[in-house]
């Protein structure tokens, strides 16, 4: 049978290339004309594991021809059944290269299963979204509510940091436990988080409710990720990636009009009642449809069974990465920041950094990816560009109310145009320009560079008088170029990654775009509030407005009070809001350009092919054409 269908294969070129256990090897090649670059003797086995050479393979091709090959080898007499039933599955050294998982889809699915996996979680993405947009516009009625003026920041920071917290630890657990067991449970906790919320009594549980939310969605948009790396092929990944972020543009963009637009009408819990039925039928519709078996597990992982997994996973790197991300946040997000938690998370990761590098088998994130300059500098820029496009997004509802006079709901339109030009940009990016897995390092420096202009324009434009188009389009831009950076840096970090630690990878950045949001709630919020106090204070003191203290604390929580005020008392408070909010985008700005150095330095030249080479015997060298 392996004769026959060999036999089918066009002929190549052979070559010597010298011995391999003392014989001599002639192997086919392809012609040098049309394959310039050369490629390892024998790619590794889909688990990694005890790779050893064999004796007579095509060794010269170059990745963007692998298809043709295929193609070339099948052409008329379509060996294809042949070359399947001569290669089963458990073979250790094929006879032909296959494809990698990064180059095709791992797992066919059908038009139908296709679809509720992408409707089921453009859905959970969309709710996500939702939670993190909606307190823009939700937080007067929830703080007059639970009588919470003072403690507004924490009603997006709970969230955010839980979502964090979690978030590195997404892409470890979906390659454990495959994503359809993982987005079960996320969807579960999700749904707990959002009953709790809808249902509190005071402060203290809907925050206990947002901190559940927030654990629950935060490996939603990693398991988005995932499944596009698992189930879609190269060529098309930009596009779906594109779609993963349109959904969670759509849900931002809703988010603030959907609770502005019903929480002065029929309160602020319905908001969450209507979303925990909706996440809990999510989870097991998303559990059926993923398929079950799980190309990217990697070694023993393929064959373990759950109780092996659990025994496996490192509970004690997890514990502490998870505690330093939650203090380090915790203290950042406080209006006095405390010096003693930031200590304890610094204690904290380098307990974490030990267990990684010495005491676990089976690291959450391996240390060897974490020294990684492309990774590392991608992880900077990431989470500096996201903390300046949240504090667009959290505090441009809060400019249309205090400064410009626009009801609840009208204020949360103003975010359309934004997340418009975020979902835009990333989808024409993957559709006109993304079209293989290769470098984009000058278009992802480029639109860096570009978000940080449209920041700068909307400083200017934060005025009362100036006009309502020309803000429409600066926020439009600013969401468009965000959006493309997004589609490019996913691309270019695979690109400069090698696939194995492609899911930690992809955790990673997800991980610091998630901090990105706490950083752009509770510092961006702390720093906001801190600027707002002081405008209030100094202009009511210049006024000779005295006994101001209640009326300051109610709108540092609420600024569609702004339009209830008058006389001296409303000029106070918008030039006050007016000044707070453009220094928080002139600081995005100054952070922006550190994204757009940050992003220069991770380079543009992809890692080596794989190879294991434990395999081989004692004295083997490794040998190319």
């Amino acid at each position: 049978m392996i004769r026959n269908a060999v036999s089918q294969v066009p002929q190549f070129q052979t070559k010597t290339l010298g011995t391999h256990r003392g014989s001599s090897t002639k192997c086919p090649s392809l012609s040098a004309s049309s394959t310039p670059e050369t490629f390892p003797l024998h790619p590794p086995t889909p688990d990694g594991y005890g790779q050893r050479f064999i004796h007579c393979i095509p060794i010269s091709y170059c990745s963007s021809r692998r298809e043709t090959f295929a193609m070339t080898a099948r052409q008329n007499s379509d060996p294809g059944p042949a070359l399947e039933e001569a290669m089963p599955d458990h073979e250790q050294t094929p006879l032909l290269p296959r494809e990698s998982a990064t180059e095709t889809a791992t797992t066919p699915l059908s038009y139908r299963r296709g679809m509720t996996i992408l409707l089921a979680m453009g859905i959970l993405i969309f709710i996500q979204a939702i939670n993190m947009s909606m307190m823009t516009t939700a937080q007067s009625e929830i703080a007059t509510d639970l009588d919470a003026f003072g403690e507004t920041t924490w009603f997006n920071s709970a969230f955010m940091i839980a979502a964090s917290s979690v978030t590195p630890l997404a892409g470890r657990l979906s390659q454990i436990f495959t994503p359809r067991v993982y987005v079960l449970f996320s969807c579960v906790l999700l749904s707990i988080g959002l009953f709790i919320t809808a249902g509190a009594p005071k402060l203290s549980v809907f925050l206990v409710g947002r901190a559940f939310s927030g654990v629950g969605a935060g490996g939603l948009m990693i398991t988005g990720i995932i499944l596009t790396l698992d189930l879609v092929n190269k060529k098309r990944r930009g596009v779906f990636i594109g779609i993963v972020n349109f959904g969670m543009t759509i849900g931002v963009s809703l988010g603030a009009v959907l609770a502005g637009a019903i929480a002065p009408t029929l309160g602020w819990r319905p908001i969450f009642w209507v979303q925990a039925p909706v996440a809990l039928v999510l989870g097991p519709v998303l559990f059926f449809a993923i398929p079950s078996h799980h190309t990217h597990e990697v070694g023993d992982l393929k064959t373990d069974s759950l109780r092996e997994k659990l025994k496996n996973v490192d509970y004690a790197g997890a514990f502490f990465l998870a505690l330093s991300i939650f203090l380090l946040l915790f203290s950042l997000a406080s209006p006095v920041i405390p010096i003693t938690p930031i200590i304890f998370s610094a204690v904290f990761f380098v307990i974490f950094w030990v267990i990684e590098s010495r005491f676990t088998s089976e690291p959450i994130v391996p240390t060897e990816v974490l020294k990684t300059r492309s990774v590392l500098l991608t992880c900077l820029a990431a989470l500096s560009a996201m903390t300046a496009r949240w504090a667009v997004l959290f505090y441009s509802p809060v400019y249309a109310m205090a400064v410009r006079g626009w009801s609840s709901a009208s204020a949360g339109l103003i975010l359309v145009p934004t997340n418009a030009g975020f979902g835009i940009g990333g989808l024409l990016v993957g559709w006109l320009h993304i079209r293989h897995g290769e470098s984009y390092y000058l278009s992802n420096v480029l639109v860096y560079l570009l978000f940080a202009l449209s920041n700068l324009l909307l400083f200017t434009l934060a005025t009362p008088t100036s006009h309502t188009a020309a803000y429409v389009v600066a926020m439009f831009l600013n969401g468009s170029m965000i959006g493309a950076s997004m589609n490019y840096t996913f691309i270019h970090i695979l690109h400069l990654t090698k696939p194995s630690v492609h899911y930690i990878v992809t955790a990673l950045v997800g991980m610091s775009r998630g901090f990105a949001g706490s950083f752009g709630s509770a510092m961006g919020g702390g720093f906001f509030q801190r600027e707002l106090k002081a405008g209030l204070e100094d202009g009511f003191a210049k006024h000779g407005l005295t006994g101001k203290d209640a009326l300051i604390h109610k709108l540092l929580g609420s600024p569609a009070l702004v339009a209830k005020l008058s006389g001296a008392e409303k000029e106070v408070a918008v030039q006050s809001y007016q000044r707070a909010i453009q220094s928080l985008l002139l600081g995005g700005f100054g952070i922006l350009i550190v994204a757009a150095i940050a992003q220069a330095g991770t380079g543009w030249t992809a890692p080596p092919p794989e190879e294991e080479t434990s395999g081989r015997e004692d004295g083997e060298e490794r040998r190319e054409d």
